[in-house]
């Protein structure tokens, strides 16, 4: 009987440390190696708040995210602010898109998207 009640205890208490919340991430590293016109980027802001470290971790929804590109050959790196719609419990890797090295223009694109473990969608809509 005491071992029964124990695990109830232990199971409610589990229970009530489970939380509804999903989040996504957005990585400025490169996801894919291989390509070498992609960069790995600063993700500087999403939002208009700024973000001390990567991956940065967001609510699901359209979010603006602003991120700062590789150097070129001005010696800095530009930045730009793109529009992202961020799905539930999904890490987004990042990349600049170059013609070549020397250029300081680039695009953002993504580079791959992957579904965060132990975050499931159905807890997000709860």
């Amino acid at each position: 009987m005491k071992t029964l009640l124990t695990f109830s205890l232990t199971a409610a208490l589990l229970a009530g440390c489970a939380t509804p919340y999903a989040y996504s991430q957005i990585n400025g590293q490169r996801y894919y190696r291989a390509p070498i016109d992609t960069y790995p980027l600063l993700v500087l802001g999403v939002d208009g708040k700024d973000t001390p470290h990567s991956p940065v971790l967001v609510d699901p929804g359209l979010r603006s995210v602003r991120v700062q590109g590789p150097s070129g050959g001005a010696g800095y790196g530009q930045t730009r602010t793109v529009s992202l719609e961020v799905k539930p419990c999904t890490r987004y890797y990042l990349v600049a898109v170059k013609g070549n090295r020397l250029a300081s223009d680039f695009e953002v694109r993504v580079d791959h998207e992957e579904t965060i473990g132990g975050c499931t969608v159905k807890a997000a809509r709860a």
